[in-house]
């Protein structure tokens, strides 16, 4: 098993989109680098002042599917010429990233994303390891299959094609 921790702006979007991967295990979606002297809550983190992105943890099976592809899928529901905010989702909690917990895998998203971003012509996703991730509240976990009909700045039909490409 592998982790990989994805800030994608509203997390809601981004859980959905790695939940339809085959070799994701689970996702779960949480406050991910921000001020270390502070247990955040939505609000908390809604108002931006202490410095945390809504991601998701990715646990996944790297026989199953690898990094590369997992990322490519992640990189299909975000646009990373956006600085903090992707879609309506404006402000700091809303920046796109990558962060993970060892070196290795931190050495394989670098190689990664250095190819897939050059057909950007900027480029404001995080790459960094994670210092904190700490799991949202439960009415945020696995918010669209509660509410299929609830707000997501990914559209439906992408999230079609993840299933359809990496299945």
């Amino acid at each position: 098993m592998s982790e990989i921790y994805l800030a994608g702006g509203c997390f809601w979007g981004t859980q959905k989109a790695m939940s339809l991967l085959k070799g994701v295990l689970s996702t779960e979606c949480g406050y991910a680098n921000g001020d270390p002297h502070f247990i955040p809550d939505y609000m908390l983190v809604c108002s931006g002042r202490f410095g945390y992105a809504e991601a998701v943890k990715v646990v996944y099976d790297e026989n199953v599917i690898g990094l590369d592809r997992l990322l490519s899928a992640f990189f299909m529901t975000i646009d990373p010429t956006q600085s903090d905010g992707q879609g309506n989702d404006k402000g700091i909690q809303y920046r796109t990233g990558i962060y993970w917990t060892d070196e290795v895998t931190g050495m394989k998203a670098t190689a990664i994303v250095s190819v897939l971003s050059q057909q950007y012509p900027e480029f404001h996703t995080e790459l960094l390891p994670l210092s904190n991730f700490t799991p949202a509240e439960e009415h945020h976990q696995d918010y669209l299959d509660k509410n299929p009909n609830g707000y997501c700045h990914i559209s439906s039909a992408v999230l079609n094609e993840i299933k359809d490409r990496f299945n």
